[in-house]
């Protein structure tokens, strides 16, 4: 279903923020018969309806929501919505038809885009993507989950998107490349299980895509994909570390050295991954990747890296506060430790409660000596799963000023404070740029106490 499809009919589009504005504006601009919003979990924290928005569609709240959805002959639901929201499933049960924002753009886009997603890294590497496209003449436009809604992007040639699982789970076109960097359980209160979770986030692979590119080091990734043909980046023949002319690190495309592995100002190895994908969808762009390899290499070392992902902020303590608001699940949490080992390192979590089973960043803690800060609201559920290890030390305090205070007190001189919540932003903050805010806010703050 493309946009221009909505002429003539009844449509409502179901969410407020970001991606529920950007629709409804597009979607006016097609001529629908009737056009309404509906807001179903409006609060302290929605912004207001109004101006050209509100002369759009009339905005429904409360119960009156779904009668308005299940009139219209289309929905568009906003990410945000999850699969198992009880409108969503009776809607699905009376056949309705559902789609969004994505799904509609991406109609008339695929053949000029390269998605991306993964359960950790599509952020960095999209970003990276689109950043090193630039550096080799390729001009293109940047958007999705992290940037700008699909549907308020400018016509291009090229595109780059950062697509969430939800995003993908009501695609029906795939991208011209589509990418998946990672693969672990996420959102499963969202999609309704760890099956429907991988079933959401590989349909961005599921309508013909002429390239996919994956990451080959990831074993879930690898299980899922079992012998679909794809570009499996970590591999001898493909974009991979190895040792390089002098001895160290490099990055390789098949057997050619193309810069060193210090080129890179991102720390952590799952960011070397990152940027092996992003070469890897550069060549199967056709781009001529060794005999750009200097310019790329000056592109790379030029990267700062996403405003919310392992963004260290300055302050005059000596200590270094990490933000690292994205991630969003313990797996994430557990590559950011990673990054900062042989540190010393009190790492902040805490978020909306999913329910994640908080095992595997146990295990990962194990034996590594580490302070763990617990926020609302999961992160008292965090720390009673890390109750018993001996070299791990927990607190719990009220909210992540507390916690910012706290861990001033608390870690060693020269350490660490590492914003890692292993847990989404929504409830207590608009979303995650809204916690980034916060926390710097609180570093700034504190820093006079």
């Amino acid at each position: 279903m493309r946009l221009s499809d909505l002429r003539g009919r009844t449509v409502a589009v179901w969410g407020a923020g970001r991606e529920g504005r950007a629709a409804v504006i597009a979607i006016a601009a097609h001529g629908p018969a009737d056009l309404v919003a509906v807001d179903d979990s409006a609060n302290f924290l929605s912004l207001p309806w109004e101006g050209p928005l509100a002369e759009a569609a009339p905005l429904v709240t409360g119960a009156e929501g779904f009668e308005r959805l299940a009139a219209a002959d289309v929905v568009v639901r906003s990410p945000g919505v999850p699969n198992t929201h009880p409108w969503l499933v009776e809607l699905r049960h009376r056949g309705a038809t559902v789609t969004q924002g994505t799904a509609l753009w991406m109609a008339d886009h695929a053949a000029r885009t390269v998605g991306v997603t993964g359960s950790k890294g599509k952020s960095t590497t999209s970003s990276l993507i689109s950043h090193l496209l630039t550096a080799v003449d390729r001009p293109n436009v940047f958007g999705g989950n992290i940037g700008v809604p699909t549907l308020d992007l400018p016509e291009a040639e090229l595109y780059v998107l950062e697509l969430s699982s939800y995003q993908c789970s009501d695609l029906t076109d795939s991208p011209r490349v589509a990418v998946v960097t990672a693969l672990f359980p996420e959102h499963l209160d969202a999609h309704g299980g760890e099956r429907e979770y991988y079933r959401d986030k590989l349909n961005l692979l599921a309508h013909g895509p002429e390239t996919v590119v994956v990451n080959g080091a990831d074993p879930r990734l690898a299980a899922e994909l079992g012998d679909r043909p794809a570009v499996r980046v970590g591999a001898p023949d493909t974009a991979h570390v190895a040792p390089g002319p002098d001895g160290a690190p490099w990055f390789h495309l098949g057997d050619r050295p193309l810069f060193a592995r210090a080129v890179l100002p991102l720390v952590g190895r799952h960011n070397e991954g990152n940027l092996c994908v992003a070469l890897a969808v550069l060549d199967a762009l056709g781009v001529d990747v060794a005999a750009r390899r200097d310019t790329l290499a000056v592109a790379v070392a030029e990267f700062q890296g996403l405003a919310h992902r392992l963004t260290e902020i300055a302050d005059p303590s000596g200590l270094t506060f990490v933000d690292d608001t994205l991630a969003t699940s313990p797996y994430a949490a557990m590559h950011a430790i990673d990054a900062y080992d042989g540190r010393p390192l009190t790492v902040i979590v805490g978020g909306t409660d999913r329910g994640l089973d908080y095992t595997p960043l146990a295990e990962h803690l194990a034996e590594r000596e580490i302070t763990v800060i617990g926020i609302p609201d999961s992160g008292p559920r965090i720390v009673a799963a890390l109750a018993g290890l001996p070299k791990v030390r927990t607190e719990s305090v009220d909210d992540l000023v507390d916690a910012v205070r706290l861990a001033r007190a608390v870690t060693a001189p020269g350490g660490v404070v590492l914003l890692s919540p292993a847990a989404p932003s929504y409830g207590r903050f608009r979303n995650f740029e809204h916690r980034s805010e916060v926390f710097a806010q609180a570093v700034r703050d504190t820093a006079a106490d």
